[in-house]
């Protein structure tokens, strides 16, 4: 797990965008857990249980992202390329800015300065969330799985393409000048671009 923000909340929620730690979304002690959890949490685990939540379109991006993971730590085939999340993060010179959508629509935004906002299913973004995964994944088909530990968050002047697919986690990073001009990666940036405004719009509302 990294730390790039001041605020102890502001690392976890980063850390939660990329399900490496899939202990995080478990429920604590004394919760009653959702379905969904009680499902994850399983010991021995349900394989049935896990394909039908891997499969779920109606689920979180996120929950069905963890549930491929557990088949894949457990030894099980997964359908390979199927895009369940995107993060975009770009240090700046006060922090790294991180935003990542989720196949539902739900979108995670956590700014330099360690702000955050949560926005599920909103319908006037869900255009953007759509066009921003209809962008990423003729990346996702280009590429493969990244095979070792998430890496720390991107130098200064980089930008980090993270991608949560069903047969793991594929990402690209390069100084922002190049991506910005790489035929693939520049119209997520602006799709991105785009996202990013309609939250924090809808944040300064």
């Amino acid at each position: 797990m990294y730390s790039p923000y001041p605020s102890e909340a502001a690392n976890t929620i980063y850390n939660l965008l990329f399900c490496d730690d899939a202990s995080a979304f478990l429920a604590r002690s004394g919760e009653e857990p959702a379905p969904w959890q009680a499902e994850l949490a399983q010991d021995p685990p349900d394989l049935r249980a896990l394909r039908i939540l891997a499969a779920d379109e109606r689920q979180e991006g996120r929950v069905r992202y963890l549930a491929y993971q557990a088949l894949r730590h457990l030894g099980e085939s997964v359908p390979p390329r199927q895009l369940l999340g995107v993060i975009i993060e770009v240090p700046l010179a006060g922090g790294l800015d991180a935003l990542a959508a989720y196949s539902n629509g739900g979108v995670r935004y956590v700014n330099q300065s360690g702000r955050i906002a949560v926005v599920d299913a909103v319908p006037s973004m869900t255009h953007l969330v759509q066009d921003l995964f209809a962008m990423s994944q003729p990346v996702v088909d280009a590429i493969g799985p990244w095979k070792e530990a998430r890496l720390a968050p991107p130098k200064r002047d980089n930008i980090r393409l993270t991608f949560l697919v069903s047969d793991g986690l594929y990402f690209g990073e390069a100084p922002m000048t190049v991506m910005q001009r790489e035929p693939m990666a520049a119209p997520i940036i602006q799709r991105a671009t785009e996202l990013l405004q309609a939250v924090v719009a809808i944040g300064a509302s």
